[in-house]
């Protein structure tokens, strides 16, 4: 059995202990909230132990893991903590929204010789897992362009409930916030960035941060990817998706997050196109279903016995923090360029 803490009561808290609840081998047995009422509240639902001190319940020496389900900026400091404690670490996405100060909690992680993970429940949607089989079968031929589209909507009581979101120092932009796993997915099917172009626009929420961003890449192999994004989409979600293209085959899996299979088209077919199918779904929300079936293989991965593709350690997730700051950058650069009479 193993004892499992998640700090942070908040919206995405809910997938977690929904997850950790299904899974026989684990047992929820502390939750952690500044304000008092959420934690108590997940308590009260889960029968664990609320705290509203991080340190104090890390001093619970049954912990063997904790998830942080708090605000982006918070969580390299927040794995520091744990690491110091001697506790295994799994975050919420992205990994910071500084690489500086994400790379200083590998470190420390790294010392305390605690595993340091990132939740990437997207890769383990049954549509992407189809899709990361033809790209590594080989079936896309050269690829060609990468593209993914983020086209929700998040109306301006999103960002008042919670005064942390659309903030540079906490949260970032809807690249940082909705787009975070879009980003990884990009990278993940692309391969090493070599480039990275932006242009964003604050155009209808009263945020720090961007509310439509549009990133251009060019990876190390030569293949160009895109990646739009905008939380001001009416009247609803729209759609998120992502499309690769090759000189031998074209997939676009869309629906409203990466779970329907819209365009599949290669020169020559494949056993796994047998799959086609029974892999869409319908999701019940846009963060879809993989925390159930990450927190499925968590046991394996703390025992050291087992992999899964939604489990990235945090060097692999720093990339996805590297891509963000690299296109916040750009940017800010962009901004200042003007075309035609006011080109500088």
């Amino acid at each position: 059995m193993h004892n499992i803490a998640i700090l942070g009561c908040g919206r995405i808290s809910a997938s977690h202990v929904a997850a950790i609840e299904k899974v026989s081998e684990l047992n929820l047995v502390a939750c952690c909230d500044i304000l008092e009422e959420r934690a108590t509240v997940t308590a009260a639902k889960t029968g664990c132990t609320a705290y509203t001190d991080y340190e104090k319940m890390l001093e619970n020496e049954n912990i063997d893991m904790v998830a942080l389900c708090t605000p982006s900026g918070m969580h390299p400091d927040h794995a520091i903590t744990a690491a110091k404690a001697g506790v295994n670490v799994l975050s919420e996405k992205p990994l910071g929204t500084s690489l500086e100060k994400v790379d200083r909690a590998i470190e420390v992680c790294d010392r305390a010789k605690v595993l340091y993970m990132e939740v990437k429940q997207n890769r383990l949607n049954p549509t992407i897992v189809l899709l990361r089989q033809a790209l590594e079968a080989g079936r896309f031929g050269r690829i060609h362009m990468i593209t993914s589209n983020v086209l929700w909507t998040r109306p301006q009581d999103y960002y008042d409930m919670a005064p942390w979101r659309g903030t540079w120092e906490f949260d970032g932009g809807c690249l940082a916030n909705q787009a975070a796993h879009y980003v990884d997915m990009v990278q993940w099917m692309g391969g090493a960035v070599d480039q990275v172009h932006a242009f964003s626009s604050t155009l209808g929420r009263r945020i720090e941060a961007e509310d439509t961003i549009t990133v251009g890449l060019k990876f190390r192999n030569g293949a160009i990817g895109n990646i739009n994004v905008s939380v001001l989409t009416y009247p609803r979600n729209l759609e998120g998706s992502i499309t690769v293209m090759g000189d031998r085959g074209t997939a676009k899996i869309g629906g409203v997050a990466m779970n329907k299979v819209e365009i599949w088209d290669f020169d020559a077919p494949h056993k796994m196109d047998e799959q086609l199918d029974s892999v869409s779904y319908d999701p019940k929300s846009v963060y879809g279903g993989g925390h159930y079936v990450l927190y499925r293989d968590l046991p394996g991965m703390l025992d050291g016995t087992g992999k899964s593709y939604g489990f990235v350690t945090a060097r692999e997730g720093r990339k996805t923090v590297e891509v963000l700051e690299r296109a916040y950058e750009r940017s800010k650069e962009s901004s200042r360029v003007k075309v035609g009479r006011g080109i500088l």
